[in-house]
């Protein structure tokens, strides 16, 4: 039997792409979803991967949800923690709800998600945990205090955990990708896209989706199994740490 991947987030946009990835390489694939049933569901029809409903900024909900997928699929071996939102705003203008919204979702989320999996891991000694960080968790960025926040969080988890699962074969890794051309990035003006944010990027243009997809199914794999406590910059150069 395949091992089990949960992809949060996974059905649009980088987490669609990691979802597809790893199930062509063989696992049997859980995509959660928070709030677009129409793009779930067509995603489900497309693919085959069937698809799960909640929000990660609740540990009762994704602890149901997560018993939910290995009533039906087995147990979860393979975790992909890629869920995140965006409520940006200038500091002196964030409210505490554009705050707590980002942080409970790409931080604590990280938390509701893991928590639930982590004895299983322990018990059966494996399991791989990646985290979706982003640049902007590595270097800051203007308007984004909460979200670089969380992702910076992120990235103390990883490597927290991967002491901690060491020693019972569980690795714990980061990705932080760069500007992806996904369809929200997309969707910013070509002249925004062309003047000011490929020209910061050395390699000329956007990261794919698929990309990012890859460096999971690596880390997702047995020939990864002495990476832990990992970040991986995906970002064509915009930023070194």
């Amino acid at each position: 039997m395949s091992r089990v991947a949960l992809v949060t987030g996974g059905t649009r946009g980088i987490g669609a792409s990691i979802s597809t990835a790893l199930k062509a390489a063989g696992y049997t694939v859980a995509a959660n979803y928070a709030g677009n049933d129409e793009a779930a569901k067509a995603f489900e029809a497309e693919t085959g991967i069937p698809v799960f409903k909640w929000d990660v900024s609740s540990y009762e909900a994704s602890k149901q949800g997560i018993a939910a997928i290995e009533a039906a699929l087995g147990p979860v071996e393979i975790l992909v923690n890629n869920a995140g939102i965006t409520r940006d705003a200038m500091f002196h203008k964030m409210t505490p709800e554009q705050w707590n919204d980002v942080i409970g979702t790409n931080l604590t989320g990280l938390f509701n998600v893991t928590h639930p999996v982590w004895t299983g891991m322990r018990d059966r000694s494996f399991g791989r945990v990646i985290n979706i960080s982003s640049i902007n968790g590595q270097k800051g960025q203007m308007g984004q205090a909460n979200y670089s926040a969380a992702k910076a969080g992120d990235l103390g988890f990883t490597k927290s955990l991967a002491q901690e699962g060491a020693a019972k074969n569980i690795t714990v890794n980061a990705i932080c990708p760069g500007y992806i051309g996904t369809e929200m990035v997309r969707a910013i003006p070509e002249k925004v896209l062309n003047e000011r944010i490929i020209p910061q990027i050395p390699v000329g243009r956007l990261g794919e989706p698929e990309e990012i997809a890859r460096i999971v199914v690596f880390l997702a794999s047995d020939d990864a199994g002495f990476i832990t406590g990992s970040t991986i910059s995906a970002n064509g150069g915009q930023f070194f740490v």
